[in-house]
């Protein structure tokens, strides 16, 4: 007998219904139908009564539920174990992120010397799945509020800074408002690459007093650099810690006036160990310095 039999069981009978399960499981119908008829065999008894209106639990499903929870019950708190023991952590993480992964492994470290991390670089919807099936055990994201089956904790916030050519009128500015890029051309990058960090992105500035129109879309981040370094009347906007990482000499970085922000947030399991979690976002939340040099100079690329 399966543990993850037990687990589809135990969703059906809290949902009465088959497709709301497969829905809370993240999963097809016909593979919840599958596995609890395969545990019916396996126990000999029959677990639900079924009809075109209703599904409800027999006097035997009542009995096995119990036990079911009860066997959960004791195998989560067997993973909780070995997880306050691991040394290995595989963490979800994507590019513009580095200076964060590098003080927040510190700061892991400080409190686990013997702490180890396994970076792992996945597209923000392939992250959050590989959190799902377990091949992840944290992630950190930008523009993700909530997810299902996941518990997403708020951890630092960024300000969005107009990338622009070196050769815009805005590129030596300390900063610059919206309203003052309305002429030009606003390219972001493709929603494919990255659909909760550009949503959020474009929702922050539909939120702002003055909303541009947008181009057409780039491909790729690095894509992106490259045409508005080569477009003097066309600029992008991108969170800091993505600033940060620009290696090219033809753009310029310039804060936003009034400054706006997006969020960032550590993703862990629903039912993770909440002192375990808040231990992470600790320590990937801003450093006070970081967020005041961010929001009081502007930020050149070199």
């Amino acid at each position: 007998m399966e543990l993850r039999a037990l687990r589809y069981f135990v969703a059906v009978a809290d949902e009465l219904h088959f497709g709301r399960a497969a829905e809370r499981l993240h999963i097809a119908q016909p593979a919840v139908s599958q596995q609890i008829a395969r545990l019916e065999r396996e126990l000999g008894v029959r677990l639900f009564d079924r009809s075109p209106r209703r599904v409800r639990l027999t006097a035997a499903g009542e009995r096995v539920l119990d036990a079911a929870r009860a066997t959960l019950a004791a195998a989560d708190q067997v993973q909780l174990a070995a997880k306050q023991v691991m040394t290995t952590v595989r963490l979800g993480t994507a590019a513009g992120l580095t200076a964060r992964l590098e003080r927040g492994i510190d700061a892991l470290r400080e409190r686990a010397p013997d702490f180890a991390v396994v970076l792992v670089d996945l597209p923000v919807e392939a992250r959050l799945n590989a959190l799902r099936q377990g091949e992840l055990d944290v992630a950190l994201a930008r523009g993700v509020r909530s997810a299902p089956g996941l518990t997403v904790r708020p951890a630092w916030t960024e300000r969005l800074f107009a990338v622009v050519s070196r050769r815009h009128p805005a590129a030596d500015r300390p900063a610059v408002g919206l309203a003052e890029l309305a002429g030009d051309t606003l390219r972001v990058p493709a929603r494919e690459h990255d659909p909760r960090l550009h949503d959020a992105v474009v929702l922050a500035l539909r939120e702002s007093a003055s909303c541009p129109a947008a181009g057409r879309p780039a491909g790729t981040l690095q894509d992106t650099i490259v045409e508005v370094g080569s477009d003097p009347r066309s600029w992008t906007v991108l969170p800091a810690d993505q600033v940060a990482e620009i290696r090219s000499t033809r753009v310029r970085a310039v804060p936003l006036d009034p400054a706006i922000t997006i969020d960032g947030s550590v993703v862990v399991a629903a039912g993770h160990a909440d002192n375990a979690a808040e231990c992470v976002v600790s320590a990937f939340r801003d450093a006070p310095s970081t967020v005041e040099g961010v929001a009081g100079s502007r930020r050149p690329v070199a």
